[in-house]
């Protein structure tokens, strides 16, 4: 075995979240694999998104060529194959994004690798790798335990792993300014268009108050908003407050919604189903309020209350207010 290589991802000139979550779980693999952690980076100017990777990978590869602004597999497929042979790692990890699935299998098909994807989890164990993905829409767990291999490729669910301190290891850089690309140029990037803007993003809040049927109607969503702007907090919801329109669906956390890693997360009025807690389950604390002792989500819950949620959140508010 040998280390890891992550692949950053980057989108109109700014890092993605996406890739200190790889950098943290190839930091937790890097002692099983024997050696360091490198990071490579391909824009048309590595160096202006290399900030957020100080500290939190071994190696930095910066990889620099106008033709490489924008992801296109074209362009990054040649790249990487250099790369690859040059850093000769066990493991090559990259998000499980839009840009992952499109690359990873290309990579791993073109270097004839073992291709895992969608992990949530990561380990070695007798030298083969072993992963932990979510099946039927999270509903079941598997664990796969791959054969011996020189080397793997791997995509990690978003919020799956936690970004590592800024100060975990100390990092040394390399820049590389390409002078040629030699795609098949079958591809090319167009242009960037965005989706619609959403009113918030919950994946990025510290503190969500989230509220499911147990709110009742749309008439009691105000109740939670109340208390999540005293929290300094954000508001979102399980799929069935989605469904119904009580809020907008870009409020939603599980496997149809956003996957959400606050610092704190209550939970109101909502049973827990595992599609919820797939998107919400490694969060910092998790808070649940609901009057059934049965539900699910106190499987999960670092703290529960079995009450009414319309008795407690006054008290709340009250309390808050004090």
């Amino acid at each position: 075995m040998s280390g890891v290589l992550v692949i950053a991802e980057h989108r109109q000139g700014e890092l993605r979240e996406a890739t200190l979550e790889a950098l943290g779980a190839a930091l937790e693999l890097a002692p099983q694999t024997g050696r360091q952690v490198v990071t490579a980076v391909l824009a048309d100017d590595p160096q202006a998104l290399a900030g957020p990777l100080m500290g939190r990978t071994h190696g930095l590869r910066l990889m620099a060529h106008p033709d490489l602004t924008a992801f296109n597999p074209e362009m990054y497929l040649p790249v990487l194959e250099d790369a690859i042979a040059a850093a000769e790692p066990g493991l090559i990890l990259m998000p499980h994004s839009s840009q992952g699935m499109d690359l990873a299998p290309a990579l791993a098909g073109r270097l004839g690798l073992p291709l895992v994807t969608d992990c949530i989890g990561l380990t070695y164990q007798d030298g083969a790798l072993t992963a932990q993905r979510q099946v039927y829409g999270g509903k079941v767990s598997e664990t796969l335990v791959l054969k011996p291999a020189s080397m793997y490729v791997c995509t990690l669910q978003g919020g799956a792993f936690e970004a590592p301190e800024t100060s975990a290891v100390d990092t040394a850089g390399e820049e590389i300014t390409l002078t040629e690309l030699s795609p098949a140029h079958a591809r090319r990037f167009v242009e960037y268009v965005a989706g619609a803007l959403e009113d918030v993003d919950i994946a990025a809040a510290d503190i969500l108050v989230s509220v499911g049927r147990g709110i009742g109607g749309p008439e009691n969503v105000p109740l939670a908003e109340e208390l999540a702007d005293a929290l300094g907090a954000t508001v979102s919801c399980s799929r069935p407050v989605a469904d119904v329109g009580w809020l907008p669906k870009s409020r939603q956390v599980g496997t149809s919604g956003k996957t959400v890693r606050p610092k704190v997360y209550l939970a109101l009025g909502i049973s827990g189903a595992f599609q919820h807690q797939a998107g919400m389950k490694n969060s910092g604390t998790i808070i649940a309020v609901n009057k059934d002792p049965r539900a699910p989500i106190f499987a999960v819950a670092h703290y529960g209350l079995v009450a009414d949620l319309f008795e407690v959140l006054p008290k709340l508010k009250d309390k808050l207010a004090g």
